[in-house]
């Protein structure tokens, strides 16, 4: 985090300062809240993103700290928090403070909270405004809620065809979806009958601004205005390379599975194996983004995010034994230091053409304690399990 952060952007500066001024725009509801609150200038822009990381950080770390002492000495807990935290979504989510990615998770807290305590329609109403906040929520917000719900409601129950698509689980589906769906059908119809009209108007406003350079402005005029048939028409044809055969693919990809791998682990998934298929699919989803939006790096990261909330769902749904899980295999060993590599020392590629403040060798030099704490780590774990 240290290494990224920094002041918001022109583009995220933008984005606060639209709201409905020119009529209805998609993502316009969070700068008309905001407009309501503060005056809008970059001052309060700074401190309300500054605002929003902090309580998003606070929130991630309270659940990773319950967690990790909900069973103590468990590996495969320590492994993943610690992946995930040295991972490119907390580099990212330092480096575009400002977005409203950091909004549409805070939002995603409250509503997985909300389905926890069984207050489907209230979860629903959150995840309507988080629509209307930002459209990317239909794919960070929607598919790991819906999972929430579905562990929720079935809990220990395995995962059969016949569960899923129970009565109970359809109606609490339905509640929740209901508007949400309406919110996003409203917002693509709207953004594909009114292509472009207000592209003038907005470029024009944003470019009247002292603290917005003219490309932001040109760029966030697009974005807020352009049908997302446009980009799925632009960047479709990128789709397969950003996937399959980006550096993001082995970078992002290797730790990103080995979390997945931690999950299974802990949870004792091969039991339950469709609840594993299902959280798997659930992290991948964003990755459909690649489809429409060309920001590469930032859309890799936003998997180890959701399999952050998606071992939160688990680990409060289901009841798994306390017992140790055993020594880590070698081949388990090995994967783990591929990842810690690949979170902690390879640079990531920053936006606007920044890099990162720590150089590589300062990095390792860093991750020599971390290793030396999980290696007394792991020999205490497995002293006191043999004297028990």
């Amino acid at each position: 985090m240290v290494k990224t952060l920094r002041l918001p952007n022109d583009w995220s500066e933008a984005h606060w300062m639209l709201d409905y001024r020119f009529g209805f725009i998609k993502r316009g509801l969070g700068g008309e809240i905001f407009g309501w609150l503060f005056e809008k200038n970059e001052h309060t822009i700074l401190i309300l993103s500054a605002a929003i990381l902090f309580l998003l950080y606070v929130f991630i770390f309270r659940i990773a700290v319950q967690e990790t002492f909900k069973r103590q000495n468990n590996v495969p807990r320590i492994l993943f928090f610690l992946i995930f935290f040295l991972s490119q979504y907390i580099v990212f989510s330092a480096h575009l403070i400002g977005y409203f990615d950091h909004i549409v998770f805070l939002l995603t807290i409250l509503i997985i909270y909300l389905i926890k305590r069984k207050k489907i329609f209230w979860a629903s109403f959150m995840a309507t405004i988080s629509i209307f906040i930002h459209e990317i929520s239909f794919f960070l917000m929607l598919p790991i809620s819906c999972f929430a719900v579905l562990v929720t409601v079935l809990q220990n129950e395995r995962f059969s065809f016949r569960n899923v698509f129970s009565m109970q689980v359809l109606k609490k589906l339905a509640v929740f979806l209901l508007l949400p769906f309406i919110a996003t059908i409203s917002v693509a119809v709207y953004q594909e009958i009114n292509n472009e009209d207000q592209l003038s108007q907005i470029y024009n406003y944003l470019t009247q601004i002292p603290f917005i350079a003219e490309k932001p402005a040109d760029s966030v005029a697009a974005a807020y205005t352009k049908s997302f048939t446009y980009y799925f028409s632009e960047e479709r044809s990128h789709f397969i390379q950003r996937l399959l055969v980006s550096t993001c693919t082995i970078f992002y990809g290797i730790p990103i599975l080995f979390s997945l791998w931690m999950i299974f682990k802990e949870f004792k998934l091969k039991q339950n194996i469709r609840v594993f298929l299902l959280l798997a699919i659930v992290a991948f989803i964003p990755l459909l983004l690649h489809a429409i939006a060309y920001d590469t790096y930032r859309i890799w990261s936003f998997p180890f995010m959701i399999l952050f909330l998606g071992f939160w769902i688990l680990s409060s749904a289901l009841n798994t034994d306390k017992e140790n899980m055993g020594k880590p295999t070698t081949i388990e060993i090995i994967l783990f230091l591929i990842s810690l590599f690949m979170v902690s020392i390879i640079p990531n590629h920053l936006f606007d053409d920044e890099t990162e403040r720590i150089s590589i060798v300062v990095r390792l030099i860093m991750v020599i304690p971390i290793l030396l704490i999980l290696y007394v780590l792991k020999n205490s774990i497995f002293f006191v399990n043999k004297v028990k």
